[in-house]
């Protein structure tokens, strides 16, 4: 929709062609029995960069949804403690500073390191199309490359600054929405923590698909079609020149949309495998499976018919020690033994998203991508496992409670989305699958097909999108 919206703009005709009954992909909507869930997103982090969006079409984010600090911004359980993380700078710099002497004077070097690093990283890296090394012949990149901290690990960064674990667990954590290990993440992503810490943790009043639906709004504003319940079938060619996309519609027939352009927002791995014939894929078969990717994840929607007193918007379980699941993501895939997971429960700040007393609940645990296996039985185990430790910790008992469930992993990521090996998070943002070295943009054999998404630059996250369509369109607009 991104790209779309700022091809509408700068003047084309644009057709939006979507398997789904909605917009929004994997930041869809889910409502039943009286509950709404966020399918995918729940964190709402960077909003200067959904400011800059909506403000690119002379329009503001109040336009289209209401946002919400949430303070505390998430609660953290330990397996012995719990901390809120205030909203107020000062409050959580004096709340660190008791945890370990001399944290607060850390904590500020830190962020005006990341500070700097978010500015930089945002103008000068993120928005780059990723076509070439002169690209990043930029002044201020060039100037504060050693500032960037390209080449030392987000652990090393924040060893170097705190010694008390759950002080460095806390700053690594952003790090794990890029999709690898902090020893394999670089430092420069330390801006994640600035996003986390200084911009502050959001929700859009009505749901995190309240984006998805301004911004489908917006397009429609701008003059882009969309065509829904329409499902891809093949890109057809001529030559190395892209001449239409067929579909099939929720009737079952086969559409055939002309084109100038076609920018693919599918998943790359799909667009090239199953849309386009050998000769015109650009990567390997081994290409792909070389590829490092992030994890995926298994999910659960539950509605409750009670509300749970102290349950905090967003909750992170770090309550059984982090490195054995992590081996279980990253080094040795495997489905983990005592995995640690995630709780949103949008009900806490919005009463639209439950029946009255009642509470929904998004349970989130990551598992390695292209594990075997994916059983609703399998899922089941799971979610009994992490349910026992919520009532533990929360003081509750939510199984009789339940009035509504889904679960949804690795085969409905292959089955919705055509996620390569089921992946939840795209490519994992390491150094070696940073910038020039994501998939490229524009094809290198189709000489109209260009890509958008978590696959290519700039990488996954709602933010990143956003400026994923700008750059595609800005390279369409290049070309054509």
């Amino acid at each position: 929709m991104a790209a779309a919206s700022f091809l509408a703009k700068s003047g084309w005709q644009v057709t939006v062609v979507e398997k789904h009954s909605m917009p929004g992909g994997r930041a869809r909507r889910l409502q039943a029995d009286g509950f709404t869930f966020d399918m995918g997103p729940s964190w709402y982090w960077m909003p200067d960069v959904f400011d800059r969006y909506f403000a690119c079409f002379g329009k503001k984010v109040a336009d289209y949804y209401e946002l919400i600090r949430l303070d505390p911004s998430y609660r953290i359980y330990w397996p012995d403690d719990h901390w809120d993380m205030p909203a107020n700078y000062d409050e959580l710099a004096a709340m660190l500073e008791q945890i370990e002497p001399g944290a607060r004077q850390a904590l500020n070097k830190v962020m005006e390191e990341a500070a700097y690093k978010y500015q930089v990283g945002i103008n000068n890296l993120v928005f780059k199309p990723g076509q070439h090394l002169g690209e990043f012949i930029d002044r201020d990149l060039l100037k504060g490359v050693f500032r960037l901290d390209v080449f030392t690990s987000i652990k090393k960064h924040f060893g170097k600054h705190f010694k008390h674990p759950k002080i460095r667990q806390l700053l690594e954590f952003p790090a794990l929405f890029l999709g690898a290990l902090p020893e394999d993440t670089p430092a420069l992503y330390s801006l994640m923590n600035y996003a986390d810490i200084k911009g502050g943790t959001w929700f859009p009043k009505g749901g995190m698909y309240q984006i998805a639906a301004g911004m489908h709004r917006l397009a429609e504003e701008l003059g882009v079609r969309f065509l829904f319940d329409h499902d891809v079938q093949q890109i057809i060619l001529e030559g190395n020149t892209a001449r239409a996309v067929q579909a099939k519609n929720a009737k079952g027939d086969l559409v055939a949309l002309t084109a100038d352009v076609v920018v693919s927002g599918a998943d790359y791995h799909f667009t090239e495998t199953n849309l386009l014939p050998p000769s015109a894929q650009s990567y390997s078969a081994r290409y792909w499976d070389t590829r490092v990717m992030a994890p995926s994840c298994l999910l659960y929607y539950v509605g409750l018919n009670q509300k749970i007193p102290g349950l905090k918007h967003h909750s992170l379980f770090f309550d059984l020690p982090f490195e054995p699941h992590a081996h279980e993501i990253y080094s040795q895939p495997a489905w983990p033994k005592e995995p640690l997971f995630y709780v949103s429960a949008t009900s806490v700040s919005d009463d639209t998203q439950a029946p009255a007393g009642c509470e929904n609940l998004f349970f989130l645990i990551p598992v390695a991508s292209g594990l075997k296996g994916d059983t609703e039985a399998l899922r089941q185990q799971y979610f009994n496992q992490i349910a026992d430790r919520f009532d533990r910790r929360l003081g509750t008992s939510i199984r009789d409670s339940i009035v509504y469930y889904r679960s949804f992993a690795i085969e409905d990521f292959k089955t919705d989305y055509n996620a390569l090996k089921g992946n939840a998070y795209g490519l994992a943002n390491t150094l070696m699958q940073t910038a020039i070295l994501k998939p490229s943009a524009c094809s290198k054999k189709v000489r109209n097909l260009f890509y958008t998404g978590q696959l290519t630059v700039p990488g996954p996250g709602v933010p990143p999108s956003l400026i994923s369509g700008e750059v595609a369109a800005s390279l369409v607009n290049r070309f054509f």
